[in-house]
């Protein structure tokens, strides 16, 4: 279940943006105009096809504009990813391993990193508003790609905002995330974005040359 979560966070990473009219596509003008910074917190849980479900996750997130990134899990367990603006690191201290790759343009294009950059928007997809319920306002994506990432991403709006994401994979998981705590247009701390492996990790994938740090 931690892997499922793993993949359906990049699932969410790899989203690109979207356009429509509507109650909804008014909440994120409101919230995203004039926004290129961005913190806050989140909770997670993916249940698979069969419906059942693992322990909610939770952690924060950082967001910059144009295309850096940080979703750091901090219970029940660690885990970090973080979108340098060139690289994608995906960093498991359990597991002592950090998997590393280049950063797409479609994860430039993120329904969360799009909230930093509204000039991306209308692409592959058909959008819809689906109505009040839970009491938010909802979009749902669908993709028109031959090969989608998922069947659907709906996302939630309440008056302040984004609250909240839903997504169903190809393999019939659906993840929930909510969110809370947002600060707009903060000053982020210097690192964020960056990732150095710790020493004694194990390094997969397309990585730079860098040099490692001690485990703190």
């Amino acid at each position: 279940m931690k892997r499922l979560l793993l993949a359906a966070t990049l699932s969410l990473l790899s989203l690109p943006t979207f356009a429509t009219t509507g109650a909804a596509r008014e909440r994120l003008n409101a919230f995203s105009t004039g926004l290129h910074a961005l913190t806050g917190r989140f909770s997670q849980t993916l249940a698979n096809a069969n419906g059942d479900q693992g322990k909610v996750s939770s952690g924060t997130l950082a967001l910059q504009a144009p295309r850096q990134f940080r979703w750091e899990t901090t219970a029940p367990y660690k885990q970090t990813i973080v979108a340098d603006g060139s690289r994608v690191w995906l960093y498991d201290p359990d597991l002592e391993q950090v998997t590393v790759r280049r950063q797409s343009s479609e994860e430039a294009q993120s329904p969360l990193t799009v909230l930093t950059d509204l000039s991306q928007m209308d692409k592959d997809f058909k959008v819809t508003e689906q109505g009040e319920h839970d009491g938010l306002v909802w979009l749902r994506l669908q993709s028109t790609s031959k090969d989608p990432q998922f069947d659907f991403a709906d996302l939630g709006f309440d008056a302040s905002g984004l609250a909240r994401m839903a997504f169903k994979d190809q393999l019939g998981n659906t993840t929930q995330i909510s969110f809370a705590g947002w600060q707009k247009n903060v000053a982020i701390p210097a690192g964020t974005f960056e990732f150095v492996p710790p020493k004694g990790t194990d390094v997969i994938g397309d990585a730079p040359v860098l040099q490692t740090q001690p485990v703190k």
